[in-house]
């Protein structure tokens, strides 16, 4: 078995939270036309992170590895089903709504009844 090699914690937190932080600023910056392609576009991403977590799942890697490959697969498919859902809510906002048919006028008999 080969030695894992150290790593900086330090520096790998620092590199998450300023992702973070950037990431939050530019999509915060994104208008709405633009959320719908964006979204997408990540669901591509997050389908990527689903192939590679899968196969990390179920194949022979240790145990804290494969459960650690579980939480990305349940992370990568709850973005991608909540990715779907917000598209579909943002295409609902630019929908017209659907004209219902004008109802034809009501006959009504004369005033003063029948003569």
């Amino acid at each position: 078995m080969t030695p894992i090699p150290e790593t900086d914690t330090w520096s790998l937190l620092f590199v998450f939270v300023l992702a973070t932080f950037i990431g939050m600023g530019v999509i915060g910056r994104v208008s709405r036309l633009l959320h719908t392609p964006l979204m997408s576009l990540t669901n591509a991403i997050s389908a990527i992170a689903v192939v590679g977590s899968i196969l990390v799942t179920g194949s022979d890697y240790p145990v804290e590895i494969r459960i650690l490959g579980a939480i990305a697969l349940f992370a990568s498919m709850t973005n991608i089903v909540s990715g779907f859902l917000i598209t579909d809510r943002m295409l609902k906002m630019f929908k017209t709504p659907a004209k219902t048919p004008a109802k034809p006028p009501v006959a009504t008999p004369p005033a003063g009844g029948d003569r």
